[in-house]
């Protein structure tokens, strides 16, 4: 993590001041206070982050009861875990007694979580399940000191988390997008490979590169070799039009391109929005991979290529890029003012077997190194964004109308 100088004199009135002042200047990047300041930074996390909800893994990662693995995010820190009976739960990775963590390794297989501190015993489903010597407390409930939980729910294998105990309903939002996310079969397959890639930038500028695929021609060669999203529309209507019109007789699924845009501004309650749409590769080319050729078996309900890749967004921070053979998930963590998390998942059907039907690398490729572009030019974006001379710019009306979409919601959600 990169430390940068702050203001000593910021403060939340400083903040909504140059909220106000942003929004004399719609169409603009923001202003580099917005990536500098520790104000701003821990009002992102009560406001955003921690009301949004948030992918936290898939129900592969934890297929045997007493599997877990850890959701980090920020300074906090989640157990997602399945307990015997099979029912999954998350929790926060707090003692209820001194508030050490009670879990250290990522990921694993255990019974219980001991505190490393006074030795306080937690069952997978977080409830307390024994506490030294606490009978020397004449009103001390052992069923009061759980671990607290936090909201999680499972849809098409994937596992969301709210830490806002009046979270909103996710499940209408994505039921919505069903139509097109069913077909991949997502509960049924499994992380193939996942990476964390750590970025000396705040998470909006990682975010923002996410948006616009304005970068794409320029920094990612190979991507934009393939992938349409390259081209401004008047160029790329006429390969996504042919797509579309071929895309249910030979994937063998109705309505596969479907589209919906609720996200941001747009969304029906707060950090549930999502969005899908399906976009064109370039002639010749059928998947995601180096050669555009498949490396994995098709997945679920797939008969066939289209020559298409289905695009999603869930909530604020996690999206997918989905080919008919393999998924390619993303997720964007905040873990400090300068510092974001990356986190590439993919996923291959849930029978295929690595080196039978699929070769890891070939799988990886093409985001791996996609990522590392990523990963430099961002760090290039921060570098010169947090100088004290730098002045926003204009973003492109087409390119970077989903930057444009973020801000606005963005500045709506921080200002008083």
């Amino acid at each position: 993590m990169k430390f940068i100088s702050t203001d000593i004199e910021d403060s939340p009135d400083r903040l909504n001041a140059n909220v106000a002042s942003q929004k004399t200047r719609p169409g603009f990047a923001i202003d580099n206070y917005f990536y500098r300041s520790h104000v701003t930074y821990a009002r992102e996390l009560d406001r955003i982050f921690y009301k949004s909800w948030l992918y936290a893994g898939h129900v592969s990662q934890i297929p045997n009861e007493n599997d877990y693995f850890l959701y980090e995010i920020g300074e906090d820190s989640i157990i997602v875990s399945r307990s015997v009976g099979g029912e999954i739960h998350a929790s926060m990775n707090i003692c209820r007694h001194r508030g050490a963590r009670v879990c250290e390794e990522l990921k694993g297989n255990r019974k219980t979580f001991v505190c490393p501190y006074h030795g306080w015993v937690y069952n997978l489903d977080g409830s307390l399940r024994a506490a030294r010597h606490m009978e020397a407390k004449a009103d001390f409930c052992i069923k009061d000191y759980g671990l607290k939980s936090v909201n999680l729910i499972e849809y098409e294998g994937l596992l969301f988390v709210n830490f806002d105990p009046q979270a909103p309903d996710f499940i209408p939002a994505l039921d919505s997008i069903k139509v097109t996310l069913g077909p991949y079969d997502l509960a049924n397959s499994k992380v193939m490979h996942s990476q964390v890639y750590q970025v000396d930038a705040n998470w909006k500028l990682v975010l923002e590169n996410y948006l616009e695929c304005y970068h794409c021609a320029t920094s990612h060669r190979a991507y934009a070799k393939l992938h349409t999203l390259q081209a401004l529309d008047e160029k790329a209507s006429k390969v996504n039009q042919a797509m579309w019109d071929k895309s249910e007789a030979q994937t063998g699924i109705k309505d596969i391109s479907f589209e919906l845009y609720e996200s941001y501004a747009s969304e029906k309650a707060f950090g549930t929005g999502c969005t899908t749409s399906r976009y064109a590769l370039y002639d010749g080319f059928l998947t995601g991979s180096e050669g555009g050729q498949p490396v994995a078996p098709l997945m679920g309900r797939f008969k066939g290529y289209d020559g298409g890749a289905g695009d999603f967004q869930f909530g604020i921070m996690s999206f997918m890029l989905n080919y008919p053979d393999h998924c390619v998930l993303y997720r964007f963590t905040p873990r400090g003012l300068t510092a974001t998390d990356m986190e590439i998942v993919w996923f291959v059907r849930g029978d295929a077997e690595e080196g039978v039907d699929y070769e890891k690398d070939k799988v990886t490729w093409l985001w791996h190194n996609t990522t590392l572009e990523d990963e430099y030019i961002i760090t290039r974006n921060s570098e010169g964004v947090n100088s004290r001379f730098f002045e926003p710019g204009p973003y492109h009306p087409e390119f970077e109308f989903l930057c444009i979409d973020f801000v606005n919601w963005y500045l709506e959600t921080m200002g008083d």
